[in-house]
């Protein structure tokens, strides 16, 4: 019997009434799971997101929430296996299950990283320095980021049920934003499980997660303009949504990851005895046949230079031939069957599009030998190779993405040719480039990132380590322009700021550290009664400041420290050439012997709870000192970071005075 699957509404599994929607197995046609969404209260699933859910989480710093993150990465490795048990009726293999599930614990993993190394462990991202707006600098203006206080609607594909929900759940929680999850209907029953195991890790705040098996019904109606929708699926349906009322009236941000004519170009340097050629063809017939093609950064157009058609015709030809279509349990089997009956009909199609303009070079839309399966109950599939002589004058090749094993060969005439060819698919997720030529790769980036999300260029010397064509990482940007959606999903913190709005916020400079938890200069100071580095990490204050006694520098301290350091540079040991300097006037001490002799002034010697400097920021040498001058510290804290429960990292802004007190040096 097909499994019941549920719904997770205000914190409680809820089973959906009325007709229940069925799913089959991609192998064998035979019945999975079944469920609906029909008499759920969208409404009141929305208010409990952004009433018990927002606030929960928003109560939680970054650091706090990147502890979920990791927690939740943790729970779904521990039981992968019920995961890859279930995701066999998708009729992936078991590697290509492996980047949905591991993959999708991995940009949890990530993430967590990402927030505790470079977010706070408080509650405000600080966006760029402060801008001093006034003359005596007692007011300023400081960018911000705070959380949304909305809820995040995540619909997602069917072609990564696992890992395409974790890469947009990750950074909406880490931002600190509930989320209420709707996976695609014919692998939906994976994202249940998945969601289950999270749940069950008793990691997540009430109201944090909600999901949706089935339509999302007058869902839209309720949202507002705190609200956020993060779509993945075809551009018909992305724009259907994006132009629903409220969503207009509301200004409901939208970020989509659409349809996307991904490119891969041989470069003109790369003839058939180089090994970028051996690596171009390796990587488009892997594009072809990793989740039988269900990819959407897969390469659907493979360029090559038009003397090279015959020869990457023969190449692909040949190393698609090796591909064994099958059922994935069966021994030998590399590629295994689409998502469902309705995603291989919608190929077929597809491709007897394509085929009106281009010629079917390799496999057949219809027919295909099934390794331990049959072609007749299963939604199994040929990798389909297409060949285009003129593709300037085929509309189809630029327009239609057939989102299965597909590729079409087409020529190019130059790199400028190539570039143009490239970006006429109108915008896409991922761009691949195979030359051992660095101008050839520079021209590129210039003539095509505008219409690309993320630009790969492979050689001999980086494939090896090389990621490939199609595989998004949590740190860099996913997402394309124009076709592809103009979202971007990933990208490390910046798809944290997706879920968070930017303010501009404006006020005396104590105010805005006390808000953001920095200290900025022009704040009130709190005079240090006790050394700092006496202090427990716990025990200090931001702004606490150190103010040293001075020192008077000396001819003999600049000739003894060019002598024992080396560096014996005119402006230190030349007094006449140091005149004629337009920047000096005369000797002046190194700038390494300011920061030398500043540590000295505010370092306290004794064992003590500070174990460690380990780097220096943002150093700048604003006046020289000369012999008979005298310098002096001010040493403050800037801002403190949790490491961990016993360890915490303190940021110190030391600024140098001169004897007149005017800024030497200035330094973290």
């Amino acid at each position: 019997m097909a499994k019941r699957l549920m719904n997770y509404a205000l914190d409680t599994w809820v089973e959906g009434s009325g007709q229940q929607q069925q799913t089959v197995s991609a192998l064998n046609g035979e019945a999975v799971s079944e469920h609906s969404s029909e008499g759920l209260d969208f409404a009141a699933m929305l208010y409990h997101a952004r009433a018990v859910g927002g606030p929960a989480l928003r109560s939680l710093t970054f650091h706090q929430r990147a502890n979920i993150l990791k927690g939740l990465g943790q729970a779904i490795t521990a039981r992968k296996e019920e995961l890859f048990a279930l995701a066999k009726a998708t009729g992936a293999t078991r590697n290509d299950n492996w980047i949905d599930i591991e993959g999708g614990a991995g940009t949890l993993f990530s993430f967590a990283s990402k927030g505790k190394r470079d977010l706070p462990n408080g509650h405000v991202i600080v966006d760029g320095e402060p801008e001093i707006v006034s003359k005596g600098g007692t007011f300023i203006g400081q960018h911000v980021y705070t959380p949304i206080q909305g809820c995040a609607i995540h619909i997602n594909a069917y072609n990564f049920p696992v890992w395409g929900m974790l890469e947009k759940l990750a950074p909406t929680l880490l931002a600190g934003v509930p989320a209420i999850v709707k996976p695609a209907s014919s692998t939906g029953y994976v994202a249940e499980a998945a969601v289950r195991i999270m749940l069950e890790s008793g990691l997540l705040p009430q109201g944090a997660l909600q999901l949706i098996m089935g339509s999302v019904g007058d869902l839209f109606d309720h949202l507002t303009g705190q609200d956020i929708v993060s779509f993945t699926g075809s551009a018909t349906t992305a724009a259907k949504l994006k132009a629903h009322p409220v969503v207009i009236r509301e200004s409901v941000r939208f970020v989509a990851e659409q349809d996307s004519l991904n490119a891969s170009i041989l470069g003109p340097d790369a003839q058939a005895d180089t090994p970028e050629f051996d690596l171009f063809i390796k990587e488009v017939a892997r594009e072809m046949t990793v989740k039988a093609g269900q990819k959407c950064t897969a390469i659907r157009r493979a360029m090559v230079p038009a003397e090279m058609m015959d020869v990457a015709e023969a190449a692909l030809k040949s190393r698609l031939a090796q591909t064994v279509v099958g059922n994935p349990d069966q021994d030998g089997v590399t590629m295994g069957a689409l998502a469902s009956l309705e995603a291989r009909d919608a190929v077929r199609r597809n491709v007897g599009l394509l085929a009106q303009e281009s010629q079917i070079v390799f496999g057949d839309p219809i027919a295909v030998d099934v390794a331990g399966g049959s072609a007749d109950d299963g939604a199994f599939m040929s990798p389909i190779l297409l060949r285009n002589n003129d593709p300037w004058n085929a509309s189809s090749l630029h327009d239609v993405e057939a989102f299965g094993p597909v590729a079409t060969l087409l020529p190019y005439a130059d790199v400028a040719d190539a570039i143009a060819l490239a970006n006429r698919g109108m915008g896409s997720l991922a761009l691949s480039l195979f030359t051992y030529d660095a101008a050839v790769a520079r021209d590129f980036v210039m003539g095509a990132a505008a219409f690309h999300g993320r630009m790969v260029i492979v050689d001999r010397d980086c494939a090896k380590e090389s990621t490939g064509h199609g595989s998004p990482l949590p740190v860099l940007v996913h997402g394309g322009p124009g076709r592809a959606g103009g979202g971007e999903e990933l990208g490390g913190i910046r798809a944290v700021k997706h879920y968070m709005q930017r303010t501009a916020i404006q006020g005396h400079p104590s105010t805005i550290s006390a808000i953001t938890g920095t200290y900025i200069q022009g704040a009130k100071q709190i005079e240090a009664d006790v050394h700092p580095f006496r202090k427990r990490f716990g025990e200090l204050q931001i702004g606490y400041t150190l103010k040293t006694d001075a020192r008077t520098i000396t001819l003999e301290d600049i000739e003894h420290f060019a002598h024992f350091t080396g560096d014996t540079f005119y402006a230190h040991m030349d007094e006449e050439a140091a005149a004629r300097s337009p920047i000096f006037g005369g000797r002046v001490a190194h700038g390494y012997l300011i920061l030398s002799f500043a540590a000295g002034l505010f370092v306290d010697p004794d064992e003590g709870p500070v174990l460690a400097n380990y780097g220096l920021e943002g150093l700048r040498f604003v006046k020289p000192l000369k012999p008979g001058d005298s310098m002096r510290v001010e040493l403050t804290v800037k801002e403190k970071k949790q490491r961990d429960a016993a360890q915490g990292e303190v940021k110190w802004q030391a600024r140098v005075l001169d004897g007149h007190g005017e800024l030497a040096a200035v330094y973290d």
